[in-house]
């Protein structure tokens, strides 16, 4: 297998974890299908025990299309999912890619992410993720995330030049250098891909941020669902800085003063000062969904401003009450 400049390229694998995805499962593989058969690469469904149909979908496509396979995944979470397809599938392969099945991808992703990693030589290709909605919540979720309100100036979620970096969106890895870091911790549910790109870092292998394509993510589709993941990505961001004893970077530290200011709020009944830092929180995200709907036009854009307090919530509760568990308690200890 060679690029137009006749360049060998690497065999490589597509990995997707899933659960309950059938909305979108079938439409997935067919997207992906045409790149796979220019890079001759299997796809394989790791499903975690999906519920809705989702695996009888891809028994019936790998029943037609020997190069989709699908495996079961008792552990559920995608760090178990990964792992799994790697430790028992990655033996012939230079790479593989990981999929989000509850994303959008251009035709060509795959051989653009290849092919970055044959031009630079990096060990990992990491993706910038646009972010996009179908119902009114769900796309002023995205304007949220796609702003510095709702993602903090993220490099991965901003975009930018080609450049090395330190943490990206899981796109391409190589699986020597997954293998040699021991993979995903499987105890993590969630930040699992930050807590990996520290480990990588530390071992001396390399991020390379592509500006050759990209991800479009779709955002949870109501409050509660959005709170809930929030939560968990404060949880998992949590239990990251106690196991590296790593210190948040400014966009992750102002977020978390968040949920004390919120509950320091209940003291108005003794001071009215206690409310004024939630109500300035409040103020600036209500402010920013103002700006995003006079100024930009943006039919959303108040809304925009819930989701993000919704997000920036969920996530220093989740990291606080995570830091305060027992769990984290002993983390700490050690």
């Amino acid at each position: 297998m060679t690029d137009e400049l006749g360049t060998e390229l690497p065999r490589t694998m597509v990995v997707i974890p899933c659960l309950n995805e059938a909305a979108h499962i079938a439409d997935l593989i067919a997207g992906l299908m045409p790149s796979a058969e220019r890079l001759d690469m299997p796809i394989l469904v790791v499903d975690g025990g999906s519920s809705d149909g989702t695996a009888r979908l891809v028994e019936d496509v790998a029943a037609c299309n020997p190069r989709v396979r699908l495996i079961r995944n008792p552990r559920r979470i995608q760090s178990a999912a990964v792992n799994m397809a790697v430790a028992d599938h990655g033996e012939p392969y230079g790479y593989f890619i990981r999929i989000d099945a509850h994303g959008g991808y251009p035709d060509d992703y795959c051989d653009r992410l290849v092919e970055e990693a044959v031009r630079t030589g990096a060990d990992s290709v990491v993706v910038a993720m646009k972010t996009a909605g179908d119902v009114p919540f769900q796309q002023a979720t995205a304007l949220a995330q796609n702003s510095p309100l709702g993602n903090g100036g993220s490099k991965h979620r901003a975009g930018a030049s080609g450049r090395w970096i330190d943490h990206g969106h899981h796109a391409l890895m190589s699986v020597a250098a997954f293998r040699a870091v021991g993979g995903y911790d499987e105890s993590f549910s969630h930040n699992e891909d930050a807590e990996l790109d520290h480990r990588l870092n530390v071992a001396g292998f390399q991020i390379w941020m592509t500006d050759r394509t990209f991800m479009t993510y779709f955002p949870r589709a109501t409050p509660g669902a959005l709170f809930r993941q929030y939560f968990a990505y404060g949880r998992g961001r949590a239990r990251n800085v106690l196991k590296h004893r790593s210190v948040p970077k400014v966009r992750q530290m102002i977020p978390l003063l968040v949920a004390p200011a919120v509950a320091g709020a209940l003291l108005a009944v003794v001071s009215l000062a206690a409310i004024v830092p939630a109500f300035v929180w409040m103020a600036a995200c209500l402010a920013y969904g103002g700006w995003l709907a006079l100024f930009r036009g943006e039919r959303n854009g108040l809304l925009a401003g819930v989701s993000a307090m919704i997000m920036h919530l969920a996530w220093s509760a989740g990291f606080w009450l995570q830091l305060v568990s027992p769990e984290g308690k002993r983390s700490g200890a050690r």
